[in-house]
């Protein structure tokens, strides 16, 4: 059997999500070049600020200024940063209990070797240049005992409370087709739609599995399927949303291809959202073949055939 498929493969969004008065309060702070702390009813000044007393669970409403100075209580050293960490460089992470704290204040301390960090170490709080209300607007370097130089006003400084982040969330990893799957890829790669047949219940099923999901047995015959087929279902996508690639509205829809017992999910373009239904006939739209490679992305998207809708009877249990 040939080589199975590969292919490193990025899952990526932007997270947003308010943040209340308390996180709010404590972002602003970072964004003026301040730590803000909140008082509990047993007296501990804790930064953060929770958003409920866990003494009382009462909502917290005493708010205090904490120095940019502290000492570090604990830490690890990251010898290997990964995207998305502080630094490109080693550094360390570090509980720190800022002057005026009583709780630990967990964040990056920049140092170029564990040897420059110790329990016990002082520190101090380097604030960024340019400050939108976001932890990364500070990191901590030792504190050598010469208050550092300020730096340049944050660029929203004054301006009202920070409400919202907004947080990039990133996932990569390496997808490994199956042997079924590979062939359905490879066969895309020389403009056909491979599928494979249940030996007992003869069912088709594409893209491949390994075995049939109805009876349990390997799914070893492989035969071609036809591009056109049958729209069961579908969505219109009325919503925009960051890397969209075709401007909204547009329908996703599930298309079972001729011979097939399976739908496959793809788009139907070259028709108003409206006029798009179940039962309506259509055919693939394939790239140019210089765009093609090994993905379902060859068939740019699905077309009306013209052809009359198909009867629900054909395709019911399917849906």
């Amino acid at each position: 059997m040939s080589r199975t498929l590969s292919a490193p493969v990025t899952v990526s969004f932007d997270y947003t999500r308010s943040v209340g008065p308390v996180l709010g309060r404590f972002l602003t702070g970072l964004r003026d070049g301040r730590f803000v702390g909140a008082r509990t009813s047993d007296g501990r000044v804790v930064v953060p600020p929770p958003e409920f007393d866990p003494v009382s669970h009462q909502a917290t409403a005493d708010f205090v200024d904490v120095a940019d100075t502290g000492t570090v209580t604990s830490w690890t050293w990251v010898s290997e940063p990964v995207a998305g960490q502080p630094f490109d460089r080693p550094f360390a992470f570090a509980l720190v209990t800022l002057d005026g704290a009583d709780t630990p204040f967990l964040h990056a301390v920049d140092v170029a070797s564990p040897d420059q960090i110790s329990t016990g170490l002082r520190v101090r709080a380097r604030w960024g240049a340019e400050r939108t209300g976001a932890i990364t607007d500070v990191v901590f370097e030792p504190d050598t005992g010469t208050p550092a130089a300020p730096g340049a006003p944050a660029a929203a400084a004054g301006e009202g409370a920070v409400t919202g982040i907004v947080t990039p969330v990133s996932l990569d990893y390496t997808y490994a087709a199956s042997p079924e799957e590979s062939a359905f890829f490879r066969g895309l790669a020389e403009g056909r739609i491979v599928a494979q047949r249940c030996p007992q219940c003869r069912k088709v099923y594409v893209p491949p599995r390994a075995a049939c999901p109805t009876d349990g047995v390997p799914t070893e015959e492989e035969i071609e399927l036809s591009d056109t087929g049958t729209v069961t279902t579908f969505c219109i996508v009325n919503v925009p949303f960051l890397g969209q690639k075709i401007a909204p509205p547009y329908v996703s829809a599930y298309i079972l291809l001729d011979g097939a017992d399976i739908a496959l999910q793809h788009l139907i373009l070259d028709i108003p959202v409206d006029e798009i239904r179940m039962g309506l006939r259509v055919k693939a739209v394939w790239k140019p073949r210089e765009e093609w490679g090994t993905t379902i992305e060859n068939i740019s998207h699905f077309a009306p055939t013209g052809e009359p809708d198909a009867a629900f009877e054909t395709y019911q249990h399917h849906l």
